[in-house]
């Protein structure tokens, strides 16, 4: 049993260059998330984005798995209430999150795990990282956008594949897809996605905000008005 309270559970680090470290930290249930640390992490991204001293933000899970999901057996705690409020909802967070977001994943990241890491923006996976979306599987909906965002990534008859069979998607083979930028060895992982955050901090602070925007809204509407967009914000 987890006897670490939930505010523990969220592990936050700030370090002095900008960038700042959000640890999922439950490694005895593979980081499967109860309801006080969907709101706790759903905190940390907005704490951090008004944070002036915070550039980069980089998410990872602690043990042998980056997220196994929601914790079923505590999952009528989960849903119940308004589960769509955007103060308590992390996906929601990470997507009003201006700071660019680096995911690290190593092991599992599984249905709720694989809707946060396509929350992020840059994807580092260790070797044999696995990503598997169950709701199928469990006859649960998927509600953080992993129906619509995984087809737009990886091509609309790899996601049907992936969403259908509840079959795993490996790292190698979402690198080789453009989701995941690197794969790297377990002990290499937090040095990649450091390397990534340290040459995003060197740029110019207020265009790199304004450019992770235009990316991130421009890829939700066609090809005309992205680029209506880009002249707009420009």
């Amino acid at each position: 049993m987890d006897r670490q309270s939930p505010e523990k559970l969220i592990l936050v680090n700030r370090h002095p260059n900008g960038v700042a470290l959000i640890t999922i930290n439950r490694p005895g249930s593979l980081n499967s998330l109860t309801r006080p640390m969907m709101v706790d992490l759903a905190q940390a991204f907005k704490k951090l984005d008004r944070d002036d001293s915070v550039r980069v933000i980089i998410l990872t899970g602690s043990g042998r798995s980056f997220c196994s999901g929601v914790d079923l057996t505590a999952a009528e705690d989960v849903f119940k209430g308004d589960v769509k409020d955007p103060e308590s909802d992390p996906v929601v967070q990470m997507e009003l999150c201006r700071k660019p977001i680096i995911g690290a994943i190593r092991g599992f990241a599984v249905t709720a795990g694989f809707e946060i890491a396509l929350a992020c923006d840059i994807l580092v996976a260790a070797k044999g990282s696995k990503f598997i979306d169950t709701h199928a599987r469990f006859g649960i909906f998927p509600s953080w956008g992993l129906s619509q965002k995984l087809s737009r990534i990886i091509g609309v008859n790899k996601a049907r594949e992936v969403s259908l069979t509840a079959s795993p998607l490996t790292a190698e083979v979402a690198e080789k897809l453009g989701f995941v930028n690197h794969v790297v060895e377990d002990s290499e992982l937090l040095k990649k996605s450091r390397e990534i955050a340290d040459a995003i901090v060197k740029n110019n602070e207020d265009l790199v905000l304004r450019y992770k925007a235009v990316i991130n809204d421009g890829i939700k509407l066609d090809l005309g008005r992205a680029l209506s967009l880009e002249k707009m914000i420009s």
